[in-house]
């Protein structure tokens, strides 16, 4: 962030926290945002990337045997069992490199990179990188410096420079002391930078020049789940530059296990040598661009009485890194993700076994397991056939007692078919 590439850009201090005798001081800060610069696409310039150029070795182009080149790229877009058939033109002379054949080959670069004219927004999970001078526009030498700058939020400060064991000696008469901080953004709303500086004037006075700050830090995802069996996230990018997902990983409780789902891909597509070398990233566009993450959650435990699902438990929490146009990067980790309230049942009642084959009105038995979902000890149980609906005939009857009482978790219902279905 500190290359000769980076922009600068200022934050509007705080005026009404700002001192009344400001102006006799002799030194002042200025603080300014250290942040890379931007493409502004140029629709004039075409330029097409040609696959030779991308994929050749350097000396391809200057070897004595052209068709080295050819055969070496013909290898490597078509692989011997892909079966293709197609050739690559073997002309190397660069003349055509600038003809756009294909709308998609259009990527319009600049002439000149642009560097940022605002303050910008500064989102959660970003680096905020600040280029801090402090500088002496009066007649007099200030000496024994003492600079501390710090962030203060709603919960904390964070101490980012002190020079109290070793003070700048002295700012000459037109001179400057610059400095950066470094801070990763890990809370929302506002904050405030706060520099200070304290020193001896021209006639030896101890002064003390606080100055002030402020930014707000805004959430740059929103993530909307809306199932407990399959957790589907939905990641929307409320920043204003494309952002490029280095990692979207789903860390579940510890009574739960995930399994990300993804589409299938095409055969032709898996098999590709030049997509294992370029891999395709995930891009969600800036300004409310949407990408959908599907979990298929299951319980950890298969172990009665610890599958209960209660309306407030945890089901995990997600961990997000990304990138921006030029590789800044970023990462978010969200809060506790809760499943939806549901009901839970004290006893659940499932047929194990059932006769492969039913024979119309003769006895069959089928084997019934009932599971205790609480954490004490329940029963006896009443088991009975449900009465049919209103205006139906059952097709199914039991065999012998209509109701059946037993301190058992599993029995045998004996059962008949007396007509086709």
């Amino acid at each position: 962030m500190s290359s000769p590439y980076t922009g600068t850009q200022q934050p509007s201090p705080a005026p009404h926290q700002l001192p009344a005798a400001q102006q006799n001081h002799s030194l002042a800060f200025r603080v300014m945002r250290l942040s890379r610069p931007s493409l502004r696409p140029d629709p004039t310039a075409l330029l097409r990337f040609d696959p030779r150029d991308v994929f050749l070795p350097e000396d391809a182009l200057t070897s004595p045997d052209p068709s080295a080149a050819a055969d070496f790229l013909q290898g490597l877009l078509h692989p011997p069992d892909s079966g293709a058939a197609t050739t690559v033109p073997g002309d190397f002379t660069f003349r055509d490199r600038f003809l756009l054949h294909d709308t998609a080959d259009a990527l319009a670069p600049p002439g000149l990179l642009v560097l940022p004219q605002a303050f910008g927004a500064i989102y959660l999970g970003e680096t905020f990188c600040s280029y801090i001078s402090i500088n002496n526009s009066s007649g007099l030498e200030a000496r024994e410096v003492i600079i501390k700058a710090e962030i203060q939020t709603e919960r904390q400060r964070i101490l980012l420079l002190d020079t109290s064991k070793s003070p700048v000696e002295s700012i000459r008469s037109g001179g400057r002391y610059d400095f950066i901080v470094e801070h990763d953004v890990k809370e929302l709303g506002a904050h405030t930078l706060v520099c200070t500086a304290l020193y001896n004037d021209g006639d030896a006075e101890r002064k003390y020049l606080p100055q002030f700050f402020k930014f707000t830090v805004s959430n740059p995802l929103s993530v909307r789940t809306k199932d407990t069996t399959y957790l589907e996230a939905c990641i929307e990018n409320h920043t204003k530059s494309n952002l490029y997902m280095d990692q979207v990983d789903f860390e579940p409780a510890q009574q739960w296990s995930a399994t990300i789902l993804e589409a299938d891909e095409h055969p032709s597509v898996v098999k590709s040598t030049i997509r294992d070398l370029c891999k395709q990233p995930i891009l969600i566009r800036a300004a409310g661009g949407i990408y959908n993450y599907l979990y298929q959650l299951r319980p950890s435990s298969d172990e009665p009485g610890q599958i209960k699902t209660e309306g407030s438990s945890i089901l995990g929490k997600f961990q997000i890194t990304w990138r921006t146009n030029l590789g800044e990067p970023g990462r978010l980790q969200t809060q506790n993700i809760h499943s939806t309230p549901t009901p839970s049942k004290d006893v659940d009642l499932r047929a194990v076994k059932i006769p492969p084959v039913i024979f119309l009105e003769r006895p069959f038995m089928v084997n019934l397991c009932l599971t205790n979902q609480t954490e004490k000890t329940v029963g006896p149980f009443e088991v009975f056939l449900a009465p049919s609906v209103s205006g139906e005939q059952k097709t199914v009857l039991v065999n012998g007692l209509q109701k059946l009482v037993s301190c058992c978790t599993c029995m045998f219902l004996n059962l008949y078919d007396d007509r086709l279905t």
